[in-house]
């Protein structure tokens, strides 16, 4: 009963903060101290609403059988609307980096050949070596595979730890010497749609449920920033496309081989956990900042 009300309550005091943001505190310098974060946001568009800035700073994903640990932080940065039957629209960043692309490698490089846990530290290290040096290492970028428009946010249930907090449509960019600069997994045509929550997935077999987190929530700069660290997105329902464009012209060799090392990527199969640090403030507030010294 204790945990159900403090569960409550930290539910409501989310809703609170992110209904509220922008409506305390006066105006300042020109986007100083943490207000220069939203810098790319375009906050002078009359159809933003509110500025984010969401770090993921690790995590996982798992695409079949391979498994990317997330060791370089990924910005996902920008505005978006007033909400619609509760969801809001995604403006872009003003950047053009709406998420920015960050590499990170995939254990077993092109070989595909990952040491047991329970190897000795000799085994790993000469594993490694022969499989993630120059010529086999292959890295993964996750980037945007539809305009950031197509991006779709829920603050109520980003608050509430229910339903889907941050829809976004997304491809695996697979690089290495061999692979070409045109290696795939997902397209514009054929997007991987991550549906994140903060709460618990449904997925079908042979994935069994997660839960996310929504983090602890501070504010500064006067109220007007909304601080969120902790928070855990998660989604274990989503499907994959087979890889594509793999191998340049020997494409129709290289990519069947790139396929049969990721196994199955439908539903059930593939897992995304992105731990995130995020700051969100009213569009308005940041142009009041913005305005009082130009």
């Amino acid at each position: 009963m204790h945990i159900n009300r403090a569960r409550v309550a930290c539910t409501a005091l989310l809703a609170l903060a992110l209904a509220t943001l922008g409506l305390a505190g006066t105006a300042q310098a020109k986007l100083v101290g943490e207000f220069v974060n939203f810098a790319n946001c375009d906050y002078h568009n009359a159809e933003t609403n509110k500025c984010i800035r969401s770090i993921t700073e690790s995590g996982e994903v798992i695409l079949g059988s391979k498994t990317v640990t997330i060791e370089k932080p990924v910005t996902l940065q920008g505005g978006y609307t007033f909400p619609t039957e509760g969801v809001s629209k995604f403006v872009p960043a003003t950047n053009g980096e709406s998420l920015t692309k960050a590499a990170q490698n995939v254990p077993g490089g092109l070989l595909g050949i990952v040491p047991s846990a329970s190897s000795p530290p000799l085994v790993k290290a000469l594993i490694k070596f022969f499989t993630e040096n120059t010529l086999t290492a292959v890295s993964a970028t996750l980037e945007l595979a539809k305009p950031a428009t197509e991006i779709r946010v829920s603050e109520n249930n980003l608050a509430a730890k229910s339903g889907v907090a941050l829809e976004m449509p997304v491809k695996v960019h697979l690089e290495n010497p061999f692979l070409g600069k045109s290696c795939f997994v997902g397209s514009s045509g054929s997007p991987i749609v991550f549906k994140l929550t903060t709460g618990t997935t449904s997925p079908p077999s042979p994935n069994t449920s997660i839960s996310g987190a929504g983090g602890t929530g501070s504010f500064t700069e006067k109220l007007r920033i909304f601080n969120l660290k902790g928070n855990k997105l998660v989604d274990n329902a989503w499907s994959a496309p087979a890889p594509t464009g793999c191998g340049g012209i020997l494409s129709f060799l290289v990519t069947p081989i790139i396929k049969a090392q990721l196994g199955t990527t439908t539903a059930g199969h593939n897992t995304a956990i992105l731990n995130n640090t995020i700051q969100i403030a009213a569009a308005a507030a940041i142009k009041k900042v913005d305005e009082t010294n130009p």
